[in-house]
């Protein structure tokens, strides 16, 4: 007589659903679907003492690129935002100074979202996942939910009593300590320790600061704890098999962006990429090439190529049809 198979810790795939080559074994939730709606809270400050503020003006002018002054007037008259604690259906009462304004954001449906993720790599005090595309790490935007770290919350980790009495900083459940973009894919370290996170953290820390410093690319490769490679794929063909893009990264304005867009500019901050040629698809007149980063700004591999005249290839997937910027997966050396 055999044993019966135990069943599936909380937020693990079945055991006869085997986890792919090379992953330990993979987990994760079914989204819902609709999310749980989310909570925006201010604290009204009155910029002219003598002056009087309505709370559609407050919203009105405060997210307007949210809504429109009509749609805002709805959400006010369909008790979405409360006052103090009240719900306040009228939008032309008086604001008072320091009064605690909530806006309360319906239930919506996010857009498709794969939710089962393979572990590469665990022990006490990290876990190594392999991201899928399309999963974004962090909620925002239009993923407050279907998210890395949502994932990281629904499973039931189960950590011993014993480990947890005797680390102190255990987390309840394992943190992202670094970002990778939706659209990408690879490995993606989490922390279960606060000590871990602090030292990983710091780890990353020290490529975006070697990044700005005018020193040797040996003695920064040599400094380096972590060491972040992506594969993608470019238009055009590079003529050199190696190039390093020093080439800064901030914000700047644009039209119809309240918070602005990412770009090369030269009063952003250091960032550097080291790009080599894997392979030249010269019928298609694309390159597949391995970028080494060491700052982690955002959106730099796309920001990079465009400025050197190589720009991602934009490949549809059936996922969702989402549109990939990054092609094949990332991979790290930690040491």
């Amino acid at each position: 007589m055999t044993d019966a198979a135990a069943p599936a810790a909380a937020g693990e795939i079945p055991a006869e659903d085997a986890p792919p080559p090379g992953a330990l074994y993979s987990f994760g939730t079914p989204w819902p679907e609709f999310n749980e709606g989310i909570s925006y809270i201010d604290t009204f400050r009155c910029a002219d003492a003598g002056a009087t503020t309505t709370l559609i003006e407050f919203y009105s002018t405060s997210y307007k690129s949210s809504a429109p002054l009509p749609g805002w007037i709805k959400r006010i008259r369909d008790g979405q935002i409360t006052v103090c604690g009240e719900v306040a259906t009228d939008p032309d009462i008086i604001l008072r100074e320091g009064s605690k304004l909530v806006y309360h954001r319906l239930p919506w449906q996010e857009p498709c979202a794969p939710h089962l993720l393979d572990v590469l790599y665990e022990d006490d005090d990290m876990i190594a996942l392999n991201k899928p595309s399309g999963l974004q790490v962090l909620p925002k935007g239009l993923f407050q939910q279907r998210t890395v770290l949502a994932q990281l919350q629904l499973k039931d980790w189960k950590m011993p009593s014993s480990f947890c009495s005797k680390r102190k900083d255990a987390q309840s459940h394992p943190v992202p300590v670094h970002r990778l973009g939706r659209g990408t894919s690879g490995l993606l370290l989490c922390a279960k320790t606060k000590l871990a996170k602090a030292q990983l953290a710091a780890y990353f820390a020290e490529g975006a600061t070697n990044a700005g410093k005018s020193r040797d690319e040996t003695d920064i490769c040599k400094a380096r704890k972590i060491s972040k490679f992506y594969r993608a794929l470019v238009t055009g063909i590079l003529e050199n098999d190696e190039v390093m893009i020093t080439q800064p990264i901030g914000l700047v304005r644009y039209p119809g962006v309240a918070e602005g867009l990412y770009a090369a500019c030269s009063s952003g901050k250091p960032a550097m990429s080291k790009v080599r040629v894997l392979e030249r698809l010269k019928i298609h007149n694309h390159t597949l090439i391995q970028v080494e980063i060491h700052s982690g700004r955002p959106h730099q591999i796309r920001i990079h190529l465009a400025y050197i005249g190589h720009p991602l290839v934009e490949v549809m997937r059936d996922l969702c049809n989402l549109s990939l910027e990054i092609v094949g997966t990332t991979y790290m050396h930690i040491g």
